[in-house]
């Protein structure tokens, strides 16, 4: 049995440098990462990793009983024996539930027409016996027969893929390795269309599999050369078209060949441009592109097949709309988008332009759009609402007379008042006079103004945080807290500018936006210097990693899920899975002394310094294949080494895991709970 720890371990200091654009670089950190990766098997690695595991449980152990009682709290609100709503889909009705205290889904149907159930897949069975599981891609065939799934069970993200038969429930010998992209079946249902990952984690190509021959046999029908692009796949609305997707996160490419000869000859839409996006769909041999070639907030257009790349608009580009998506149906299409910060969902005709029904929703602040819809020729839509108040919630929409029809909203068994909470939307300056949009919700009766509140964002990549509803954060809430959400720039809250204005040479924006609606939010009574804890992940972990060391007395607590700290190096490093395609995101400081320059300035690990900094708690999974174990595991030293203080600094890797933690609805629920342990602990509300 091993000894408790009395101390946090400390990493070794290995010497490595390096030199670019004419600056050199030490860092002493470097050996936590195994050259052998993705497998890690270094001992000296694996020692200190399970160092600070054993420190993490060390430091948690008083505070178990809390855990205990939060987790209970977030397990009480789950209902153990959920469905979703049936949804028809040809001749078959579907739907997914949770059996009582089971951690995954049973997948089931029956037919339309009347008859048994039966179900068709089961993740329990598959995860039996295995410390992480996930299903990836689920697709049944056009005939119904046939059930084509991928699963990953390490948390590395490559999924094997294997078909079953539903007459039967025999699986086909058919196994698909190292998938990472959707199957889709074509050419008749023989055949299932995928992409491969290749050696460096990335899918630059379409693949066709037939039913009953070896995988080694399977075609390559789109190749992609750039290494920073990647490559999917997907079914036009009619399905009578595989669309074959490739980009990176600014520019993209399209091409088109019929699904039931995708072995044939393929349209380009229109050549790649740099900074040009678009995607389309086709109905009656029309082809709809959204693009952003004229404006950011993109436009929709139509072309004909004879002539794909003539795109005449069909609804313009606004300042005010940002025009995020549409969806084809047989006797109208559906735009989604934005105003103002806001979701909306619009009903258009293809008759007559001017003819656009938007859906009305019930609260001024919220999060809407379209669910699952898999028929083409409907009267009614699924769609999905939720607010910081207003539980997750399955409507119906029908067309005829323009009437919302309540399916479901989540039900938490242990009990919920939407009259006890209160949220808010309020607008926050940043430095530079920007506005930036905050969701705020808490108690009615909170007892104490200004007080404790958690702030959260993520700001990168165009991702828009909505303002839905949590049953996790209500253990916050009614312990007397607020909770903000930051949308901040980075994302695309307030349309596409929104996202330019963060990132590459403008993406201390993200991070100073965060800082001023700290500021701002403590102006305005909510809370104070101190007592605010925050969190975010990935990139939002990169956001936590720049905020301590910039702005570390106005955090009482701070939480790093799986951070994407150790930037400068990563983005060294083309080798890596993801390196080449983020270079649109964050700048490439291989090629610019400028990029390595805007970088250097606000990595995280790289700016560690000699100060005080906040409590913290940070997050790994040792194979996770987007934030690499190392980047945490190196900025933990480095911040170990550095930090002036004597507060908590824990960290958690997950050895069997990858980016999203823990699998399985009841295992994540625990690692929350210890996330709000620790925050609850360092704010002084753990009583």
């Amino acid at each position: 049995m091993t000894d408790t720890p009395i101390a946090p371990p400390v990493a070794a200091k290995r010497e490595h440098s390096f030199t670019r654009h004419g600056i050199t670089i030490s860092d002493p950190y470097h050996w936590l990462k195994d050259p052998a990766y993705p497998v890690v098997e270094d001992k000296d690695v694996l020692a200190h990793i399970e160092a600070e595991n054993a420190w993490f449980e060390a430091r948690m152990a008083p505070h178990k009983p809390l855990v205990e009682t939060i987790y209970r709290e977030l397990r009480g609100r789950v209902k153990e024996d959920d469905s979703s709503v049936p949804q028809k889909d040809g001749e078959w009705i579907y739907w997914t539930g949770f059996d009582e205290g089971q951690e995954y889904r049973k997948w089931y149907r029956r037919p339309a027409a009347g008859g048994d159930e039966a179900l068709i897949l089961d993740e329990n069975a598959l995860a039996e016996g295995k410390d992480y599981f996930r299903l990836g891609a689920i697709s049944v065939s056009r005939d119904g027969r046939l059930l084509a799934y991928s699963f990953d069970d390490n948390g590395s993200e490559r999924f094997t893929a294997r078909i079953k038969d539903l007459d039967t429930g025999e699986l086909l010998p058919d196994v698909i390795p190292e998938t990472l992209s959707g199957l889709v079946w074509v050419a008749g249902d023989t055949m299932l269309a995928y992409g491969k990952a290749n050696e460096h984690w990335r899918v630059d190509n379409v693949r066709l599999h037939r039913l009953g021959t070896p995988v080694a046999d399977d075609i390559e029908i789109y190749h992609e050369a750039d290494e920073g692009f990647r490559v999917g796949a997907g079914l036009s609305a009619q399905e009578d078209w595989l669309v074959i997707g490739t980009g990176d996160n600014e520019t993209s490419e399209v091409r088109l060949v019929r699904a039931d000869d995708p072995t044939g000859e393929q349209i380009l839409v229109r050549p790649r441009a740099k900074g040009v996006e678009y995607d389309v769909d086709l109905r009656d041999g029309v082809l709809y592109v959204h693009t952003n070639d004229d404006h950011v907030n993109f436009r929709l257009a139509t072309a004909r097949l004879d002539a794909p790349g003539d795109w005449t608009t069909l609804i313009a580009c606004s300042d005010e709309f940002y025009l995020t998506g549409f969806e084809l149906f047989k006797d109208f299409y559906v735009t989604e988008g934005r105003l103002a910060g806001l979701d909306q969902v619009q009903i258009r005709s293809y008759d007559d332009p001017a003819q656009i029904t938007p859906i009305a929703f019930p609260e001024a602040s919220y999060s809407a759009g379209l669910s699952n819809n898999p028929e083409y020729d409907v009267d009614t839509l699924r769609l999905d609402y939720e607010s910081m108040v207003t539980p997750d919630s399955d409507y119906d929409y029908h067309l005829a007379d323009a009437r919302l029809e309540l399916l479901k909203q989540q039900e938490i068994p242990s009990g919920y008042d939407a009259s006890l909470y209160v949220t808010e939307r309020l607008t926050i300056e940043a430095r530079d006079g920007t506005m930036v949009p905050v969701s705020v919700v808490y108690r009615k009766d909170r007892p104490e103004k200004p007080g404790p509140l958690h702030l959260y964002a993520y700001g990168a990549y165009g991702y828009a945080v909505p303002p839905g509803f949590s049953t996790s954060r209500l253990s916050l809430l009614d312990r007397g807290m607020a909770f903000a959400i930051a949308h901040i720039r980075g994302g695309d809250d307030l349309g596409r500018n929104w996202y330019l204005q963060g990132k590459l040479e403008a993406r201390c924006n993200t991070f100073t936006d965060f800082v001023d609606v700290a500021k701002g939010l403590i102006a305005r009574g909510y809370t104070e210097a101190g007592r605010i804890s925050a969190s975010g992940g990935s990139a939002g972990g990169e956001l936590m990693g720049v905020v301590v060391n910039t702005d570390p007395e106005l955090w009482g607590a701070v939480v790093a899920h799986v951070p994407f700290v150790d930037v400068l190096n990563t983005m060294l490093d083309e080798s890596l899975p993801l390196t080449p395609g983020e270079w649109p995101e964050w700048g490439n400081p291989i090629e610019s002394a400028e990029a390595f320059a805007t970088i250097r300035s606000y990595s995280p690990y790289d700016q560690v310094r000699h100060q005080a900094y906040p409590p913290m708690l940070v997050t790994a999974g040792l194979n996770d294949p987007r934030v690499t174990y190392w980047e945490p595991a190196k900025w933990v030293a480095k911040l170990r080494e550095m930090k002036t203080d004597d507060n908590e600094l824990l960290l958690k890797t997950n050895m069997g895991a990858g980016h999203g933690g823990k699998s399985g609805r009841f295992s994540s629920l625990y690692e929350t709970a210890e996330e709000f342990a620790f925050i609850l602990w360092q704010l002084g509300l753990a009583e």
